[in-house]
């Protein structure tokens, strides 16, 4: 986009509530809309723009998936619980449920559906048979991005500070309500973190003005349409029309797909299951060339401490009783293999014995909005196993390991 462009910001009419900016670039104008997540007039405010027909085309602040979820609301629950542990995405799905829960607690609450003005959106470029782009970047990835950019003390507190939102009772503030209108379930989880925090403000904010910046030029380009729509959260409209303002590189799927990539673990932590596993074997070792005695109870030590650790964990996402069991075997042996856990041993066997039944998957999001809901649902309570017995086994490596250190030089 490096067309002369104009750039003016439209005060709405009395009968609109939200902010605009209008740019014209090239032969295309595009009119940014700022809305509130938490609003019916943006709804309606939406709907009338594009009933209008002054738009040939629709721009949302949606990625695939928020928009498969806006038109299926129980495809989360319809996947693959096994394939979702085997390729390690069980904490990325109870975050995904965190947020729907907070979502559906101020949808109770307000009376108000947060996305309602999405999901107008995605309704009128059906009806009026109008392209539909969705700019924005996967949830999936933004979270991930998120994790690797905060330093490792700031994760912790992040995502018990979501979790503990679940879980609490508490009628949703009206202050939360207000952050709604700025930004999605998303952002206003996260903001309080953010506006304190340059390595979380860029991930979740100022990356995604640039992504949707470049997602609008590879989808809308100068001269494929009369006048694009763009229905985005208030929040975004600055940093969105000031990428817009500036010129946007030739070909911008190639800095888009920088914004997608997920930065690998280090080497450093790579190796510490590795070198964990290394210590304990080595500990074992020197009891044996000690004492005869001293090598079994080490290893006595290590399969109690354990086992009972990551065994006990799981009874407190009441698991069943051959989970706990079969649980408290496989940890001291998994804990020394990295290419397995203790919580995808766990999981399995809960699933086997506790397959979650249709209702579990057509209530799933319902249910976690209640912190009683993830222990009843098989479906929540599974992935609670996974956390639980995960989390640990974790504990039990570490406590075991020092109780064999302090055994072998205190």
């Amino acid at each position: 986009m490096t067309d002369t462009q104009d750039c003016t910001l439209d005060e709405p009419a009395a009968d609109t509530v939200g902010p605009r900016r209008t740019l014209q670039i090239g032969a295309t104008r595009y009119t940014l809309l700022g809305t509130a997540h938490v609003s019916a007039s943006s709804a309606a405010e939406v709907r009338d723009m594009i009933a209008s027909g002054d738009y040939d085309a629709v721009a949302i602040e949606l990625c695939d998936s928020r928009h498969q979820n806006l038109a299926n609301p129980d495809a989360l629950g319809e996947q693959d619980l096994f394939q979702i542990f085997r390729q390690g995405k069980a904490g990325m799905v109870a975050a995904s449920l965190a947020l729907g829960a907070f979502q559906q607690r101020v949808a109770e609450q307000s009376g108000i559906e947060p996305g309602a003005e999405m999901r107008a959106a995605v309704e009128g470029v059906r009806e009026h048979k109008l392209p539909l782009a969705l700019i924005d970047r996967d949830i999936g990835i933004t979270l991930k991005r998120i994790y690797h950019n905060v330093p490792w003390w700031q994760r912790f507190s992040l995502f018990s500070g979501l979790l503990g939102g679940v879980l609490s009772r508490q009628k949703v503030s009206s202050e939360d309500i207000e952050r709604l209108k700025e930004g999605d379930v998303l952002e206003s989880t996260f903001r309080e973190f953010a506006a304190q925090s340059e390595a979380l403000y860029t991930p979740l904010i100022s990356e995604r003005d640039r992504y949707m910046a470049l997602r609008l030029a590879e989808h809308c380009p100068p001269g494929q349409y009369r006048h694009v729509l763009v229905v985005i959260g208030a929040g975004h409209l600055g940093g969105m029309a000031e990428h817009l303002e500036a010129p946007l590189p030739e070909a911008p799927a190639e800095e888009r797909r920088q914004l997608e990539v997920t930065p690998p673990r280090s080497k450093i932590w790579r190796a510490v299951p590795w070198l964990i596993t290394a210590l304990v074997l080595t500990g074992f070792a020197i009891g044996f060339s000690r004492n005869t005695q001293l090598g079994w109870e080490l290893v006595g030590e290590w399969f109690l401490i354990n086992g009972v650790l990551s065994g006990a964990a799981t009874i407190v996402a009441l698991a069943h009783p051959l989970t706990v069991l079969a649980t408290l075997c496989a940890a001291p042996l998994t804990s020394l293999n990295p290419t397995i856990g203790a919580g995808f041993v766990a999981a399995g066997v809960e699933l086997a014995l506790r397959k979650p039944k249709v209702r579990d998957f057509s209530t799933l999001r319902h249910d976690v909005t209640h912190w009683k809901g993830w222990w009843r649902n098989r479906v929540a309570r599974t992935l609670l196993v996974f956390l639980t017995a995960t989390l640990g086994s974790a504990a039990g490596t570490w406590v075991a390991g020092l109780r064999i250190a302090g055994k072998l030089f205190g």
